[in-house]
């Protein structure tokens, strides 16, 4: 099977690797459309913490070809779309309502796949290795969808789309009236932005250095757009556009240390700061003692929008084919199934999402 994967830091390649025999519970999935994430550039950065080898992407949409004699939530022949946190539904996890933290993920995140160099065993990343004119994944780790909208769209809907969808509506809530703002104007960012104007936000501050992300994120629902200017004076400006105060809730979605402090500092007191990116895992965010319990401003992590993906993924795909979330620009870049190609689209800062399609 062609793939594209990490086999060192720093190291990447596509090629042919033989794949493992489905087990019972795996279904066959044609790619039909992968995108190409942020993390998965910082998977071969060996800035996230994950073993190597390891087939990259995590952004799937594709056909069912084929299932294991014990699957029963899909069938050949099914459109789905990437689970990147598969939920069992009844780990203690699951049940307390937080199935993206679910404890059969791990098991099938490390789930060998691929054999290379005869004995070295090759697992996908986020158990989905999208990165592949094919992948054997988990039953769980796919959610069948109806829907006639493009594999390019659907692929987005399980991480950008869903990550940063699910940081508005599930881990922030933000209500109507909110003031926000969104640092990082990715496709996870612009997700939230569309997102919070859906939730029915006053105000949303959208921030990022690149001139034309600032002109689409006002087209997709953002009131005011800033170019990320350091530290303070882009916290002066956030409040200057809130009456002093600071919005009420902040949104991280660039990934970096320096841009979650801002995104602390310009949220106003008990207000709430959601960290939406991944930043390096060697990295350390320095807050004031004091300034964290004297604000009282809630900060938290939203790990994949915090999304159940059987509930969520439906209902964003029914909102892209209203017209109510526009998928569509998001994608700014196609590539084939090439080293080289991939290569360069990690070192692209001016496009939204890349994608794949073999």
């Amino acid at each position: 099977m062609r793939v594209g994967y990490a086999d060192a830091v720093d190291a990447f390649k596509v090629d042919d690797l033989p794949a493992l025999p489905p087990g019972p519970h795996d279904v066959v999935v044609e790619i039909g459309a992968s995108g190409i994430c942020h993390s998965d550039h910082s998977v071969l950065a060996g800035e996230m913490p994950f073993a190597l080898p390891l087939v990259l992407g995590h952004e799937l949409a594709g056909t069912v070809v084929e299932t294991g004699p014990e699957v029963t939530r899909v069938r050949v022949g099914d459109r789905v779309i990437g689970a990147t946190k598969p939920a069992c539904g009844h780990c203690w996890w699951c049940v307390r309502g937080h199935p993206y933290l679910c404890s059969e993920g791990v098991r099938l995140w490390n789930t060998p796949r691929y054999a290379l160099d005869g004995d070295r065993a090759v697992p996908l990343f986020c158990g989905l290795g999208s990165f592949a004119e094919a992948s054997t994944v988990h039953e769980l780790s796919v959610v069948p969808v109806r829907s006639d909208l493009p594999f390019e769209q659907l692929a987005i809907m399980g991480c950008a789309v869903a990550t940063g969808a699910g940081a508005v509506f599930n881990t922030a809530k933000v209500r109507p009236g909110d003031e926000v703002a969104v640092v990082g104007l990715g496709g996870v960012g612009l997700a939230v932005v569309q997102a919070a104007a859906l939730a029915g936000a006053a105000r949303i501050v959208a921030i990022d250095p690149v001139p034309a992300k600032r002109l689409l994120a006002l087209e997709l629902g953002a009131t005011d757009a800033l170019d990320a200017a350091p530290g303070e004076e882009l916290v002066g400006r956030v409040q200057e556009l809130t009456g002093g105060r600071g919005v009420d809730v902040s949104f991280e979605a660039a990934g970096r240390v320096d841009t979650i402090t801002s995104a602390y500092r310009m949220a106003r007191r008990a207000g709430t700061v959601v960290t939406v990116g991944a930043p390096d895992s060697a990295s350390r965010l320095d807050l004031g003692g004091w300034e964290a319990v004297s604000s009282g401003k809630r900060l938290t992590g939203s790990i994949a929008g915090e999304t159940h993906a059987d509930r969520d993924l439906p209902t964003l795909v029914r909102l892209a084919e209203t017209g109510r979330l526009d998928v569509g620009r998001l994608v700014t870049h196609r590539i084939g199934l090439s080293a080289d190609d991939i290569l360069t689209s990690f070192d692209d800062h001016e496009g939204i999402r890349t994608v794949i399609t073999p």
